[in-house]
Parts: structure tokens; C-alpha cells; sequence
């Protein structure tokens, strides 16, 4: 049952344990690369956005994303939650908790453990977390220092802040027995398709870089997603800086390639190979250290034909999710 939404400023959640990796996101800032301030955002913003979906939450609340190992977490009041991206062992008060699907919890102890499989997941509450919008978004930046809980990860003893919700009136946890496809758009064994270079000197290099094998490097973070492999011949670089952007493919000096993410700078002055196609950039946040990764070049129609199916999906799942909670 549901009382009307009221404003709460009590009410938040306490920050037990961190895990290793958590921070506030949202998706991301718009507006400001001119001024060199990185997107950030949630690295699947589709996920993010269907746990939103899923809590009642527009598609631009604030969300938790937790990289490797959840947070232990104490609800202060009931809360409905939602847990989408990699699959975790998520318990409240030692019950086993399933994700993709609306969750109501009564206040007690909620703890999201290790994956088995991928490398991030996001947890969305109903009223978003309630942080202060820095640059007209509550996402974290984390090399920038600024946004979500003072620019960091989380850390013990903090406390976040939820939004006006609906009131939860549960004394054990609740949630119905339908759910959605967390890998709805993600075929985890298909090649990670880019559009190729084809600037003076690095159309062979570019085209090479398709047809071998790499490994996720464990120093990737937010910033780049860097591969293991036969090094490629990194060209000298010029030493002029050119924009670049989430997705975009750079070669070092030692010939090893770095994906760039979410919180990438927005200029650089490495080689550029191509750029990571935006429907399947999403897929690279569930890379593991030291998990196999291969690229496939493709053209611009399958880059925007693969745009509109990615779209029209997340359309569909949010409309049967709202079809669903207006029953």
C-alpha cells in the first residue's frame, strides 16, 4: 500500500560498508565539454534508467553504481529499490533479494555483495538520491572532485539523502513475480563494433586493431577501459590535442589501446583508432580485469541502425515497466 508522496528531508540511507567502488551517478552533464568538464554519468545509462523505471523514478533521477562488490547499506525508513546491471548477491536482513524488478523494504540492513558475472550494477530508490546538483547534475565526477557526495566514492558513515517518494507501508520485503531482461540489448559474446580511423597513417593501424584479441588491463577505470594484447605500432604522435569523447579509441606510445568512458577528459593528444559505436559502449562497463574483448569494424548505417534498435528496446522495456506498475 501507498500513502501520498510527501517530502521527507529525514529520510536517507547509511553508508555501512562501501565496497570497493560506489558513487552517485546520474546521466551525466550536458552542456560543458567546451569548458573541459567530462560527461561522467553512469556507464549503461539504459540500466540506469530501468532501474529508475522500475522504482517510479524519472529517467534522470540519481542513482548508486557500485563497481565488483556492493555496499552494505542501512534504510533508515522503507524504500522500494531496484537493482539492474550485473548480477550480485544482494540480501536484506540475510533474505536473498532478486534484481529487475521492484523491491519495497521495511528499514533494516540491505547488503549488495560480489558479482559473479560482469563488473558494475546500479541501485535506484523511489524519490532518486537527493544529492546537490553541481553544474545541473548529480553525477559524480570522480577525477574532477566534484558532484554526488563531495566528488568521491563512498565511504563509511555516509549518509545519502533520498527524494520526495511515495511513502512505503511494508513490514517484510514485497515485490511482484515478473521481471525484466537485464541483458535485454547486450549479447555478451558479440564483438564490440567501432567506426574506424581512416586518417592519414592509421587506416592499417585502425583496421589491425579489429582483428585481434585483447585483454581488459586491471588499471582501467572510469576515465578508460585499457587493453592487454600485441602492442600495436603506435605512429609518433603529433602533440597536438584533438577532441575526443566517451568511446573514443586511443593509442598510447607502448601500443596498447585505451577506450575511453564516462568520465573521459575531452581532449587528448594520443592517436585516435575509431570510435566505439554508442549502442554498444554500454557493454564495456561489465568488462572484467583481464576479460577477453574483441572489436569488429562497421560503417555508419549499422553504427545508427544498431542506435535505433538500442532505443527502441529501452522504449519498449520502459513502457511494459509502467503498464506493469500501473496495475
Amino acid at each position: 500500500m501507498s500513502a501520498p508522496a510527501t517530502a521527507d528531508a529525514a529520510a536517507w540511507i547509511e553508508v555501512i560498508a562501501p565496497g570497493p567502488l560506489s558513487h552517485v551517478q546520474d546521466p551525466g552533464r550536458s552542456g560543458w565539454r567546451h569548458l573541459g568538464v567530462a560527461r561522467s554519468g553512469a556507464l549503461d545509462p539504459a540500466c540506469a534508467a530501468l532501474a529508475n523505471a522500475l522504482v517510479g523514478n524519472g529517467a534522470d533521477a540519481a542513482v548508486l553504481e557500485f563497481t565488483l562488490q556492493g555496499p552494505s547499506l542501512r534504510l533508515q525508513r522503507p524504500l522500494r529499490i531496484a537493482l539492474m546491471g550485473a548480477a550480485c548477491e544482494a540480501r536484506f536482513e540475510g533474505q536473498w533479494l532478486p534484481s529487475a524488478r521492484p523491491i519495497d523494504l521495511p528499514a533494516g540492513s540491505l547488503s549488495l555483495g560480489g558479482m559473479r558475472t560482469g563488473a558494475r550494477a546500479w541501485l535506484a530508490v523511489r524519490g532518486g538520491l537527493d544529492v546537490r546538483r553541481v553544474l545541473g547534475s548529480r553525477a559524480t565526477d570522480l577525477r574532477g572532485g566534484f558532484g554526488g557526495i563531495d566528488g568521491r566514492a563512498l565511504r563509511a558513515g555516509d549518509r545519502l539523502p533520498v527524494g520526495a517518494h511515495d511513502a512505503v507501508d511494508t513490514a517484510a520485503p514485497r515485490m511482484p513475480s515478473w521481471w525484466i531482461d537485464p541483458e535485454f540489448a547486450h549479447d555478451p559474446q558479440a564483438p564490440i563494433r567501432y567506426l574506424a580511423s581512416h586518417a592519414p597513417g592509421l587506416g592499417e593501424l585502425a583496421a589491425r586493431f579489429g582483428q585481434q584479441s585483447w585483454r581488459v588491463d586491471a588499471a582501467s577505470n572510469r576515465q578508460g577501459l585499457r587493453l592487454n594484447g600485441d602492442a600495436l605500432a603506435a605512429p609518433e604522435s603529433s602533440g597536438l590535442s584533438e577532441p575526443v569523447a566517451p568511446g573514443t579509441i586511443q593509442l598510447p606510445a607502448d601500443g596498447r589501446p585505451i577506450v575511453l568512458l564516462a568520465d573521459a577528459q575531452t581532449v587528448g593528444g594520443y592517436p585516435r583508432l575509431g570510435h566505439v559505436i554508442a549502442a554498444d559502449l554500454p557493454r564495456l562497463a561489465q568488462a572484467r580485469p583481464n576479460a577477453p574483448l574483441y572489436f569488429r569494424a562497421c560503417d555508419a548505417g549499422e553504427a545508427a541502425a544498431a542506435a535505433r534498435r538500442a532505443r527502441a528496446e529501452l522504449a519498449r522495456l520502459r513502457l511494459a515497466i509502467e503498464a506493469r506498475l500501473d496495475r
